[in-house]
């Protein structure tokens, strides 16, 4: 497979894993045998501009081309690979609430990662929104998103080692949607043969029960769609789905998502029992940053009004972001890693308050973004860390990448631990 050099790292790019008609599951691509020249990044799943996360996260809408053939994966690879060598794998799974995003992103670049710790990166790249995350009554199919990523990790499995990866050292990792989805991943029977580890960064978990009136609500919205409406036709009714779900208070703030009782995942009374059973085969690091709802405080006119009120604003605005950030992420999280370890499984647990000086969002959502992927050139003056010196983001980073890819080697990290003072980690 034809790939190429980049610096200090070598990449093959745009692979596909599987393919699908418009909401049917997917069906593996059958094994090269031939040259594939793997040197054109993956397309987007076609998806709506977000002005709002363009401007804090610095992505650019349009950065990749959209395309409904969007189940490909790129792999990131040490630039010194050595032919017998056998890495530690990661496999990153993107968020942005089931509904925008791509695996090839410049903001998700490993290359970083990659080069420091000399572990080999899987970036991939699934069905969103009506295309991946929506069952209709009509019977169309839930979850094909998820069934995406189950390709993939079997992708893996079968051709990883000739990239240089070990097929029994997988480490699963996403953050927001990403990170949902592995954990949703865990309560499928095959998950501890596809990855031995998982790392949960930030994950809703407090918002993915009771969602099945939202979802059945929204599937009627969306019955009107066939497999001729125009893909951008498909995208623009997500918008008016979406309305559907706003009668449903905290669950709205990501309407699509995973949905129990639609294959691959059990009932949802089901659910618990399903991820006791892969855990003592799947050790799990999951945490969230300490002020979560950050990220969306300046989208509310309401709570900035609050917030520029003197003496009290800030403190109100604080009282604010801890509810929600316990509500959607804490509460939910320290409850996972519990069961996982009663049911005989390992975890980790860590919170993460870095954040640039003097900055609006603070340790807000997506700021353990910029300390993991990406570079300086996709990061240098964006909203999100404004304020901070790169070589400090970087430093920062540095450590926390290697903390990362310790955890994906399979290093014990004992007890508890710290990284400068901007994460700390113990052991459930």
């Amino acid at each position: 497979m034809g790939g190429w050099r980049d610096g200090d790292v070598l990449r093959a790019t745009g692979i596909p894993y599987a393919r699908a008609g418009r909401f049917q599951p997917p069906a593996p691509v059958p094994d090269w045998i031939t040259e594939l020249a793997a040197t054109s990044l993956s397309p987007a799943c076609p998806q709506a501009p977000v002005p709002f996360l363009d401007d804090v996260l610095g992505t650019k809408y349009g950065e990749l081309p959209g395309s409904e053939d969007c189940q490909n994966l790129s792999i990131t690879m040490p630039g010194d690979l050595q032919p017998e060598e056998k890495l530690p794998v990661m496999v990153w799974i993107h968020g942005g609430s089931y509904t925008t995003g791509s695996g090839d992103l410049a903001i998700f670049d490993p290359a970083r990662l990659v080069a420091e710790n000399r572990v080999v990166v899987v970036s991939v790249t699934y069905r969103l929104g009506l295309f991946g995350f929506l069952a209709t009554p009509a019977g169309r199919p839930g979850n094909l998103g998820l069934l995406d990523q189950l390709e993939a990790f079997r992708w893996v499995q079968r051709n990883i080692a000739a990239f240089g990866g070990n097929p029994r050292q997988v480490t699963a990792f996403g953050q927001s949607a990403g990170g949902d989805a592995i954990a949703h991943l865990m309560a499928t029977p095959e998950a501890p043969a596809l990855f031995q580890r998982a790392i949960i960064q930030s994950a809703p978990l407090g918002i993915t029960r009771g969602r099945a009136k939202m979802n059945h609500a929204m599937g009627i919205a969306a019955d009107g769609v066939t497999e001729e409406t125009p893909a951008m036709d498909v995208v623009a009714l997500e918008a008016q789905v979406t309305q559907v779900a706003k009668k449903f208070g905290m669950l709205a703030a990501m309407p699509f998502g995973t949905q129990y009782g639609h294959d691959p995942l059990p009932d949802e009374d089901a659910v618990e029992a399903a991820w006791d059973r892969s855990a003592p085969e799947i050790d799990v690091l999951i945490g969230h940053t300490s002020e979560e709802a950050r990220l969306f405080l300046p989208r509310s006119p309401r709570l900035m009004r609050v917030a520029a009120v003197p003496l009290v604003g800030a403190a109100a605005v604080r009282a604010i972001d801890w509810v929600v950030t316990e509500t959607v992420y804490g509460r939910a999280t320290r409850r996972f890693a519990r069961r996982h370890v009663k049911a005989g499984g390992r975890a980790h647990r860590y919170v993460l308050d870095w954040h640039a000086p003097g900055n609006i969002f603070g340790a807000a959502h997506t700021i353990d973004l910029p300390l993991l992927l990406g570079t300086r050139k996709t990061w240098d003056g964006v909203g999100l860390i404004e304020g901070a010196r790169w070589e400090d983001v970087d430093l920062t980073g540095r450590s926390v990448r290697a903390l990362w890819a310790a955890f994906a080697r399979g290093d014990d990290l004992g007890e508890a631990g710290s990284v400068d003072g901007a994460l700390h980690y113990r052991r459930v």
